[in-house]
């Protein structure tokens, strides 16, 4: 069954994850199956525990995964959710891919693309809060500020206020339609237009992109895994600069002050190790072959207590 979706940074997560021969692996975000499917390959023994809030893509990866029914556990809920659903105690490596599938992307009715006919962004269709109702209730203060803490847009005030000007006249429908109402801007003089920044602010409202991650970092934490590799792949510099944060903090042995002339705290709370000083990224050539790779960057880290 060909796989609708290329998945980002394969060869290097087949790299991360190659002596994990056998336990379980949890793919958070299944999303296709990419990454799984590759994996259950080469690991004959690994038992796969998967978890995605997108049911089109749940049931097209269980039909996906036939050959390997017996091995599979899934599950239908968000990532952050899912570590309170399993037992923990076996886990060997841990995936999250926490971007949007290329497939979810290109289908028009879901509302994430530019030149979408439909305003939703829902990665979970059973959520109630939609792009179309932020876009056309939300005060003109609570765009900017999304437009400003997840876009990272300096004109957020001018933009929402040209949004509410317009659904003032009427709503706004579509994504088609939002798009022309912001225009073709550039940001910065770059090459991303301010529109994609102000559709990804969007998403991450819709979906609480972000509280989710903080969750699903908490609970790991809470969790003092032992002997497990985790691997997080993010498309969104604030993503990334929260991982990076969560894996500095978990490998601090000694959390005293820092103005405590000497450790008193035992120097032993590491969980364990960063397994990636810096953020991996794909290749020149997966950029040219999957020019939405580009943004990818994936941090490892090793729990060993």
């Amino acid at each position: 069954m060909q796989i609708p979706h290329t998945p980002v940074l394969l060869e290097e997560v087949k790299e991360i994850f190659k002596n994990c021969d056998e336990g379980d692996f949890l793919d958070c975000t299944l999303g296709y199956a990419g990454h799984s499917k590759n994996l259950l390959k080469t690991h004959s023994k690994l038992h796969l525990i998967g978890c995605d809030q997108d049911i089109n893509a749940l049931e097209f990866s269980k039909k996906s995964l036939e050959n390997f029914k017996e091995r599979i556990q899934l599950y239908h809920c968000n990532f952050s959710e899912i570590l309170d659903k399993i037992h923990t105690n076996n886990l060997r490596g841990i995936l999250a891919d926490i971007g949007v599938s290329s497939l979810q992307l290109d289908k028009n009715e879901r509302g994430f693309a530019l030149n979408s006919d439909f305003l939703d962004m829902r990665m979970n269709q059973d959520s109630p809060l939609s792009a179309y109702e932020i876009v056309n209730f939300y005060p003109k203060e609570k765009l900017a500020f999304i437009f400003k803490e997840y876009g990272e847009l300096k004109d957020s005030e001018s933009l929402a206020h040209k949004i509410c000007e317009q659904r003032a006249k009427k709503e706004i429908k579509s994504a088609k339609e939002l798009f022309e109402i912001i225009g073709k801007m550039r940001f910065d003089n770059r090459k991303i237009l301010k529109a994609t920044l102000l559709f990804q602010a969007l998403r991450i409202e819709v979906n609480q992109e972000l509280d989710a991650l903080n969750r699903f970092l908490m609970r790991l934490e809470n969790l003092r895994l032992k002997d497990c590799i985790l691997a997080i792949i993010c498309f969104h510099s604030l993503e990334d600069r929260m991982i990076k944060n969560f894996f500095k903090k978990w490998s601090k042995a000694c959390i005293c002050d820092n103005l405590a002339l000497k450790c008193e705290c035992g120097a032993n709370h590491n969980l364990g190790r960063i397994l990636s000083k810096k953020p991996i990224v794909p290749s020149e050539d997966e950029k040219r072959n999957n020019s939405r790779s580009s943004c990818a960057k994936m941090r490892v880290f090793h729990f060993q207590n």
